[in-house]
């Protein structure tokens, strides 16, 4: 069992124990942690199971504690990841990961220096579609995939009032990027490959302190061409679509796949929802035993990263930029 603490307990710090803890089969259970303000988080943490330490530092003084979990604000995570590496502590990174890609490439070196796993929280990797969609892609039943598009959008901006770090834009640069659209990205990058180029639009439609609308045009190191939307102030919504030489393949919400043949019937399947959160904590614990690598590459974690701060630049310019 995989003794953890967790860093930040606010609404997700504690969903993500709450998919885990009292599981036996999870293989990781969250025994210390700490966050912003303590006393926010006795009762809760009691409930858990969970001792409190006053800071980060304790946490990773605590010999009993073998990794951590951050669920802390983005500009943080650079630096706690390093500190964890130090301190010998395996690493869960809630993503974005950082902030620019120097420093995520800090944080990878300094973590294989040290033989930890650092792994990331995309959890939409674990999606039974999103398997579904890299299995057709590997037998090749779309063709050449010649576009992609992908979209999440939700209401998180509503509540996101000045002075919440979330609304701060050294925080949440292009607005819901960092909350929802970077899961998006990963995605396409998961599916496709890596982004080559963006050329980004992002500016506040509405809020008067954050952007609440960005899109992307993009193009991959394959050729193939993608756009992408990510919007802070609408319903709740996920899309993505491959469209290939032999048909169209759409991720409709979570559970969902559409499949459109250029020849012949085409077909609509549900799958079954997961814990997904479950499932990547139980896949960084199970790495951490010694069995499969995280599903999630260092290299694209990094490279996600990457896209991000391109991004930031390319909306700032108003121009192309080339993914370094």
């Amino acid at each position: 069992m995989l003794n953890t603490a967790i860093v930040g307990m606010g609404r997700w710090g504690r969903t993500l124990v709450e998919s885990v803890q009292r599981k036996n089969e999870a293989g990781l259970r969250f025994v210390a942690g700490t966050t912003g303000t303590l006393s926010k988080a006795t009762d809760w943490a009691a409930e858990q199971g969970i001792r409190l330490h006053p800071t980060y530092e304790a946490v990773l003084g605590d010999p009993e504690v073998r990794a951590v979990v951050l669920a802390t604000p983005h500009k943080q995570h650079a630096a706690q990841v390093i500190a964890a590496a130090a301190a010998g502590k395996h690493v869960f990174v809630e993503k974005p990961f950082t902030l620019s890609k120097a420093t995520a490439e800090a944080c990878v070196a300094a973590c294989r220096r040290a033989g930890v796993v650092l792994a990331l929280g995309h959890n939409r990797r674990f999606l039974p579609t999103t398997l579904e969609m890299k299995r057709m892609l590997a037998e090749g039943a779309l063709g050449t995939v010649l576009h992609a598009e992908g979209h999440i959008s939700g209401p998180g901006a509503f509540a996101w009032k000045p002075g919440m770090w979330r609304a701060d834009r050294a925080e949440s640069p292009l607005g819901g990027m960092g909350a929802m659209g970077i899961h998006m990205i990963d995605m396409l990058v998961n599916l496709m490959g890596p982004v080559a180029e963006v050329t980004v639009q992002s500016f506040p439609r509405v809020s008067t302190h954050i952007d609440d609308t960005t899109a992307m045009l993009a193009r991959f190191a394959s050729g193939a061409t993608c756009n992408f939307a990510t919007l802070s102030l609408t319903a709740r919504y996920w899309r993505v679509a491959l469209f290939g030489t032999k048909g169209v393949l759409e991720m409709q919400g979570q559970d969902r796949l559409a499949f459109t043949p250029v020849e012949g019937e085409g077909w609509v399947r549900d799958f079954p929802k997961v814990d997904i959160e479950a499932a990547e904590l139980e896949a960084f614990a199970a790495a951490v035993a010694g069995g499969p690598a995280y599903p999630l590459p260092l290299e694209e974690a990094v490279h996600g990263v990457a896209v991000f701060e391109t991004m930031i630049g390319a909306a700032a310019s108003g121009s192309s930029y080339a993914v370094a």
